[in-house]
């Protein structure tokens, strides 16, 4: 490791000379030597507009990189942010923008360009050797590609025959079931529609999507509790909450414009409580970067003032202890639970009641990871707060208890009436800019009666009724030979879904798969018998149909819909848009079909006017979206409209899980680096955990390094261990010391996917564990 005398983090972390080979990660390949040392600036601020900087000078967008951030986020004729699912600022801000944003458009404004040149020059062999990093380096894709395996090369394709082909695929199959359909969270609402209304006349729900590896916990936890899949605040409740809890977010990475409401809060003497086994960068400090006067003065703001590192999977754990907490309270002061809201409102109380009253605080302590005196400031923060509101992420929802740790956020809401008020509810964070959306719109492979009624009445098809396969499902049933056509919008499975050779010898099983994207990635080298590469319009492009110049809607986080309008000519001639080309497969697939496929992609108002009919919440849907800042979607839950079977909203009570490692196991949790964006990786750099030049590493607690004879710096290996017993290892990876609770650990995916066996998923909601998973590390023997 390089390091600096004067730097004692980074001295502590020093390599020691010895046996092993580095492994490699999904990187840049550039012979740079790994360094750590520990980051004291604020987050955003000036090490944010360095690296916005140095982004547009790589990217050669010194011209159009200044445009799109004037673009971005805009309200009137702007484009949505391709990256996370944060809400839009409301009153009128022309920087709503984030360092990573920018990155992410960038990244794909790129002018580079990955043409028929680049196919014909590198096999497909050899392009499977090269990085993550160096396939999207490439540049944007020019024109449809199929796969010739006389030449392993992909070769040029018009759109017509690559339509021909899969719907000739697609008809050949003995059922429709043999097919899935895989939506990436940055599809738009309108192509979103007709993916799922392609795939449900064709005969299937088979719809997985990247909900499936993130948030489904999240849904299933607050449909059974509330009757709503979606959580019930708003931005203006963030603004106006007296108390936020942010547990399992690393938000200055993955949804950095919420620094702002954290700095906000703080200045209005809101309590901010992080609950995360790392400390990240959002719970310390920030510069705003549209805050210009703090800007040039160095000026920053706290945005956190209670950290609490809990073990991982601890959070249920301390969630109950602050509930006991506030119910041992009302023995002495009945103001600590609101009984009328309980009485009127909830169904549960007193079974959840009891369950909280047995609990002991020591056990409590125990899976948490905290002390009591810990878990007792969380609770007087809860208790003396008018307005509470809980926001989590994935660190919350991955792992084999996720909805029981959902349903325990709810619990607590319930018991003080946070919810159906100002300044308060349950608040997940989506992690992609239309996740919520494809949701919204019909991407689901458990649909409801309802919406299928719905959807046969309007559009006059016939809906299969059985549910069909999440992304666990769709891999398993590769395997098996059940699932023979796999169509991706977007995204790059590959590398996204865990045990990432498992799914990769799942896909090479397919008969056909079916890759629609905007650059070269993994899934595009990891493919079928057959296999089609298609081309479409990013979200920063002009999309030109034959009734003029069309905008696509997205939905936030916070349930709000509103217009993406491209800003910039096309990549190439040659793409063409999501919508356009989920109506070419469609038509051929479905050549009898009464769905007007072409007149919806002559004007997007005609998918609209259909959509309106169909889903709740978007009636007048073309003029609603049109309004300066869109819509929101009507929530029952908000106005105390609780769509459950008792008509109230439901306490859980579930048993406390055992989250306390065995033996000498860790558990380890996947995570992106600051310099990446799901998948993409932009370079091998994490500023905000102080790390440069290295993927391949593991942070652990320094306690546990020395108890395994781990030298900070030195290269170990990682096996897990999978529910079946079955194992699984990573060779050659640099142990870095973190301050993280004992038995904690933590590493990047989507290179540590690998470790995450097919067998590894909830049984609650059937995520793959990818904040969950049991390793034991120890010196490299290579």
């Amino acid at each position: 490791m390089t390091t600096s005398d004067a730097d004692k983090a980074v001295a502590e972390n020093e390599s020691p000379h010895g046996a092993g080979t580095p492994a490699g990660g999904e990187g840049p390949t550039a012979e740079k030597q790994p360094s750590q040392r520990a980051y004291h600036h604020p987050a955003a601020g000036w090490g944010a507009a360095k690296s916005v900087t140095h982004v547009l000078v790589r990217e050669r967008a010194l011209i159009d990189g200044p445009r799109a951030i004037f673009k971005m986020n805009h309200e009137s004729g702007g484009f949505d942010c391709p990256g996370c699912a944060w809400p839009d600022d409301t009153k009128g801000l022309r920087l709503d923008i984030c360092e990573n944003g920018i990155k992410h458009v960038t990244w794909e404004m790129t002018p580079k360009r990955a043409g028929r040149e680049l196919f014909a020059a590198h096999s497909v062999s050899e392009l499977a050797t090269w990085t993550d990093f160096e396939l999207e380096d490439t540049g944007r894709l020019t024109e449809p590609v199929v796969y010739n395996e006389e030449t392993d090369h992909y070769e040029p394709i018009t759109w017509k025959a690559a339509f021909e082909l899969v719907g000739s695929e697609l008809r050949a199959l003995d059922d429709p079931n043999e097919a899935a359909f895989y939506t990436s969270g940055r599809l738009g609402n309108e192509a979103t529609f007709l993916y799922q209304l392609m795939a449900r006349e064709y005969g299937t729900n088979n719809l997985p999507d990247c909900s499936n590896m993130c948030h489904e916990a999240s849904g299933r936890a607050l449909q059974a509790s509330l009757g709503t899949g979606k959580g019930t605040a708003d931005l203006a409740d963030w603004e106006s909450a007296d108390a936020l809890f942010i547990m399992g977010v690393n938000a200055a990475s993955n949804a950095p414009r919420m620094l702002t409401a954290l700095a906000e809060a703080y200045r209005r003497g809101a309590q901010i409580v992080h609950v995360n086994p790392l400390i990240e960068a959002a719970a310390t400090r920030t510069i705003v970067p549209h805050e210009f006067v703090d800007m040039a003065l160095f000026k920053s703001t706290r945005t956190s003032t209670l950290n609490l590192q809990v073990r991982a999977g601890g959070d249920m754990a301390l969630l109950r202890g602050m509930a006991k907490a506030v119910i041992e309270e009302s023995a002495s002061d009945p103001k600590a639970l609101d009984r009328e809201f309980i009485d009127r409102h909830t169904q549960g109380f007193e079974e959840y009641r009891a369950l909280c009253e047995a609990t002991p605080w020591q056990e409590l302590e125990r899976q948490s990871g905290l002390t009591r005196a810990d878990i007792l400031k969380a609770a007087e923060v809860y208790s003396r707060s008018d307005r509470t509101l809980i926001s989590w992420c994935l660190g919350v929802s991955q792992h084999e208890h996720g909805v029981d740790t959902v349903r325990e956020i709810v619990n607590l809401l319930l018991l003080r009436g946070n919810l159906g008020r100002e300044g308060a509810g349950p608040s997940p964070v989506r992690g992609h800019s239309n996740v919520q959306g494809n949701r919204t719109c019909g991407i689901d492979h458990r649909p409801t009666p309802e919406f299928l009624d719905r959807l046969a009445d309007v559009c006059g098809i016939d809906p299969p009724r059985a549910h069909g396969l999440d992304t666990v499902g769709v891999v398993e049933g590769m395997h098996r030979g059940t699932v023979k056509v796999f169509v991706g919008m977007g995204g790059n499975f590959a590398m996204a879904a865990p045990d990432t050779t498992y799914t990769a010898e799942g896909l090479r099983r397919c008969e056909l798969t079916v890759q629609v994207s905007t650059k070269l990635n993994r899934s595009h080298v990891i493919h079928g018998k057959k296999a089609l590469i298609l081309p479409c319009l990013g979200r920063t492009e002009k999309d030109h149909q034959r009734r003029g110049p069309q905008a696509t809607s997205v939905e936030d986080s916070m349930s709000m819909v509103h217009l993406s309008l491209g800003m910039k000519r096309p990549a190439s001639p040659h793409l063409l848009s999501e919508p356009a080309i989920i109506a070419g497969m469609a038509r051929a697939t479905l050549p009898d079909s009464a769905v007007p496929w072409e007149q919806y992609i002559e004007d997007y108002d005609r998918i609209r006017d259909t959509m309106a009919q169909v889903l709740d919440g978007f009636e007048d849907f073309n003029r609603r979206v049109r309004l300066p800042l869109g819509f929101r979607i009507k929530q029952p839950a908000r106005e105390l409209v609780f769509l459950t079977p008792s008509g109230r909203a439901e306490f859980s009570a579930a048993v406390l899980p055992d989250v306390v490692p065995k033996d000498d196991m860790l558990v380890l949790q996947t995570m992106r680096s600051h310099d990446q964006w799901n998948t993409t990786i932009y370079s091998d750099d994490d500023r905000y955990r102080g790390i440069k030049n290295l993927r391949t590493l593991v942070l652990m607690n320094r306690a546990d390094m020395r108890s395994r004879g781990i030298t900070p710096g030195s290269l170990v290996d990682i096996t897990a261990t999978s529910k079946d017993g079955s194992k699984r290892s990573l060779t050659g990876y640099r142990a870095l010391s973190y301050d993280m609770p004992r038995g904690c650990a933590a590493g990047y995916m989507p290179e540590m996917n690998a470790l995450i066996g097919a067998a590894d998923y909830s049984t609650q909601s059937d995520q793959p564990l990818m904040k969950n998973v049991n390793v034991r590390v120890a010196p490299s023997r290579l």
